[in-house]
């Protein structure tokens, strides 16, 4: 009998992402000394303070099965720092807690989009959003940026791509790939374009919203006549460096919260004891507490900016958030180099991993083919290594 996967799975895209990370491992192991620069993984500790929570949640005996939506102690902190952090003012029937934000952003996608919907995807964007749309059976359309506009859409190109199908628009800022920040003017500038159609959703995406270089983050929640259809998703993998905790959360009206809920409850359930206990204690510390994180990645970002700028032909913005640079290619675009022919960004990325062992993802996979991804999630010294092999490589 033939294998009959489902058109679901098979309509699926892999994650690029991951897909590159696992052939930097695979070429690891074949004893190549591979630099990655693919994953959007802080390379610190989790915090002292933040582990010390969870022995002693362990301690105190924490292991039953937890709620579906979050104990309540932690939906309680949550909402205490939406309105610290955010100036949004949520109850904790408002709030769900799941395993990572990517499955927050599932969670919505899923109970909100219908097949045919349209979901809006200011480009670039993170992989996952496109593929979590398709396995809702809605339609994403892409809104194009370029790296002259700082990779930011206008109101203009907003009000341009709305159809009577659009249900949802995903926003994220500080932005994963580019690092781009939308200032609080710019997102009330798009707020009243979205004031006069009632009928879409916006789910405001802020994992990174502590990573920033000087441009406050600015919660579209926070415009009270988008409130009641804004859904604020979070999580502490990034600012907190406890990827591997899978933590994540959001804020919603209650009913759309309720249905997240409802779905959560027949896919994982609550998310770990452990974790969730951990994750009162890093919220309810103030945020200067990993400050250090936050100046450290500055000082890598104003390295690589200054490494990349001395690479012909690889262009750059200056990215005033997240952890990563989008540099545009292009220019390398039907060049061959070291009798290789580079016809795109996948190509650029591929050309860099064989040639200089430096792995990192193509901008094909953000809706962005001029560019690549690069994390500077990574030492100073790894960095400096990684930009030179990938300048030697190109001359």
């Amino acid at each position: 009998m033939s294998n009959q996967l489902s058109d679901r799975i098979n309509n699926l895209p892999t994650s690029q992402t991951l897909a590159m990370a696992a052939k930097a491992r695979e070429l690891k192991t074949q004893g190549k000394d591979i630099i990655s620069l693919s994953l959007g993984e802080p390379d610190f500790n989790t915090p002292d303070f933040i582990k010390d929570a969870a022995i002693e949640a362990i301690q105190e005996n924490y292991n039953a099965y937890t709620p579906v939506n979050g104990y309540l102690e932690l939906r309680e902190a949550i909402c205490r720092k939406f309105k610290r952090d955010n100036n949004i003012h949520y109850n904790p029937e408002q709030i769900v807690v799941s395993t990572g934000a990517k499955q927050s952003i599932a969670n919505v996608a899923m109970v909100l989009l219908n097949p045919g919907d349209e979901v809006l995807l200011p480009a670039p964007y993170w992989v996952s959003y496109s593929a979590i749309a398709t396995l809702a059976e809605a339609k994403f359309v892409e809104i194009p940026s370029t790296i002259e506009t700082d990779f930011k859409i206008t109101p203009e190109q907003l009000e341009a791509a709305i159809t009577p199908k659009t249900k949802m628009i995903f926003f994220n800022s500080p932005n994963n790939p580019s690092g781009t920040v939308y200032t609080e003017e710019e997102f009330r500038a798009l707020g009243k374009v979205l004031e006069k159609y009632p009928h879409i959703y916006i789910l405001s995406d802020e994992i990174y919203e502590h990573i920033n270089y000087g441009t406050p983050n600015f919660s579209i929640a926070s415009i009270e006549s988008l409130y009641n259809r804004t859904i604020t998703v979070n999580g502490v993998a990034k600012a907190f460096a406890m990827t591997g905790w899978r933590i994540g959360y959001l804020g919603a009206p209650e009913w759309i919260a309720k249905a997240c809920t409802k779905m959560q409850g027949q896919i994982t359930s609550g998310t770990n004891c452990i974790a969730q206990r951990a994750t009162i204690t890093a919220l309810d510390n103030p945020v200067s507490k990993i400050q250090f994180m936050v100046d450290e990645f500055k000082v890598r970002r104003d390295l690589i900016l200054n490494l990349l700028g001395n690479v012909e032909g690889i262009k750059c913005n200056v990215p005033q958030g997240a952890f990563y640079v989008f540099p545009d290619v292009s220019y390398y675009f039907g060049k061959t180099v070291q009798g290789v022919k580079i016809e795109n960004a996948s190509d650029f990325a591929l050309f860099i991993l064989e040639k200089a062992n430096v792995a990192t993802v193509t901008g094909e996979a953000f809706g962005a083919p001029d560019c690549i991804r690069i994390s500077y999630a990574a030492s100073q010294d790894e960095i400096k290594e990684a930009v030179k092999r990938i300048a030697s490589a190109l001359k």
